[in-house]
C-alpha cells in the first residue's frame, strides 16, 4: 500500500514527510530510552507503540506510573490527551471511513501529524487522503522502529537525563500547546491549570497534580448569556 501511495504523492509531500519522520525517529528513540531506563521491558515499550501509537499519551503514560502515580493515573492522562483525536476524527474522518479495514487502520492512524497533512489538501480529497495515508503509515514504521531501538539503547544508559532525553516529554506537549495559547482564555486556563498542578505536586502522588490540573479549565467556562453577548 505504501508504495502506491508514494507512486501519487508528489515531491513536496515526500520531502515535508521525510522531513518529519526524522523528527519522530529521534523522539521514538527517546521514549524507547526513557522507558527502558525506568526499568519498562522492551517489548512493553514496543507493544505500547504498536497499540497506541500516540507519543504525547506514551511519554506522560510512562512517566507518571514509573515515578510512583500509578497505572490508573498514568492511563487517565493518556487518555485525556487522546481526546483531542475526537474532532480530529470529525475534520478528516471522510478521507478513510470507506470500508472497515480501513476505518479501523485509519482511526489507528489518526494523529497530529496525519491530521494536519490531511487538512493541508484543502478540497483536493485525493491529495488529503494520499497525504493521511503516506504519513500515517511511514510515521507508524518510523515511530516503532525507533522505539525499539531507544529501548535497546536504554539499557545502557544508567541516566538519560545525561543526553537530554528526559526533555523529549516537555518539549512534545509544548508543542502541541503553544498554538493555542493565542487565545487568552486558553491562556489563561493553561496558568490557572499549571498553578494547581505546581501547588499540588508537593503533598499529592504523582500523576494526580496532572489531572487536578484540568479545573483550569474552569476558566474557559461561560454562561449562555455570556456567549449570546460575545457573538452579538
Amino acid at each position: 500500500m505504501l508504495t502506491s501511495l508514494l507512486r501519487h504523492a508528489d515531491r513536496a509531500l515526500l520531502r515535508d514527510v521525510a522531513a518529519l519522520a526524522a523528527g519522530i525517529f529521534v523522539a521514538a528513540i527517546s521514549f524507547g530510552a526513557i522507558a527502558s531506563a525506568q526499568g519498562v521491558p522492551w517489548w512493553q515499550s514496543s507493544a505500547m507503540s504498536i497499540l497506541v501509537f500516540a507519543g504525547a499519551s506514551q511519554f506522560a503514560t510512562v512517566g507518571i506510573m514509573t515515578t510512583g502515580g500509578g497505572l490508573v493515573a498514568g492511563v487517565a492522562a493518556g487518555l485525556i490527551l487522546n481526546l483531542r483525536h475526537v474532532p480530529y476524527g470529525m475534520a478528516v474522518g471522510e478521507v478513510y471511513w470507506t470500508s472497515l479495514r480501513s476505518k479501523l487502520v485509519g482511526s489507528h492512524l489518526l494523529i497530529d501529524q496525519t491530521t494536519a497533512f490531511a487538512l493541508a489538501a484543502g478540497d483536493d480529497r485525493r491529495r488529503a487522503k494520499t497525504a493521511f495515508w503516506t504519513v500515517g503509515i511511514t510515521l507508524f514504521l518510523v515511530w516503532n522502529t525507533g522505539t525499539v531501538v531507544g529501548a535497546l539503547a536504554g539499557q545502557f544508559i544508567a541516566d538519560p537525563a545525561t543526553l537530554g532525553l528526559d526533555a523529549a516529554l516537555p518539549a512534545i506537549l509544548l508543542a502541541l500547546v503553544v498554538p493555542a495559547l493565542r487565545d487568552k482564555s486558553t491562556l489563561a486556563a493553561g496558568v490557572v491549570g499549571s498553578a494547581i498542578a505546581l501547588g499540588t505536586s508537593f503533598f499529592l502522588p504523582a500523576g494526580v497534580p496532572v489531572l487536578l490540573a484540568l479545573l483550569g479549565l474552569v476558566v474557559m467556562w461561560r454562561r449562555p448569556t455570556e456567549r449570546g453577548e460575545a457573538t452579538a
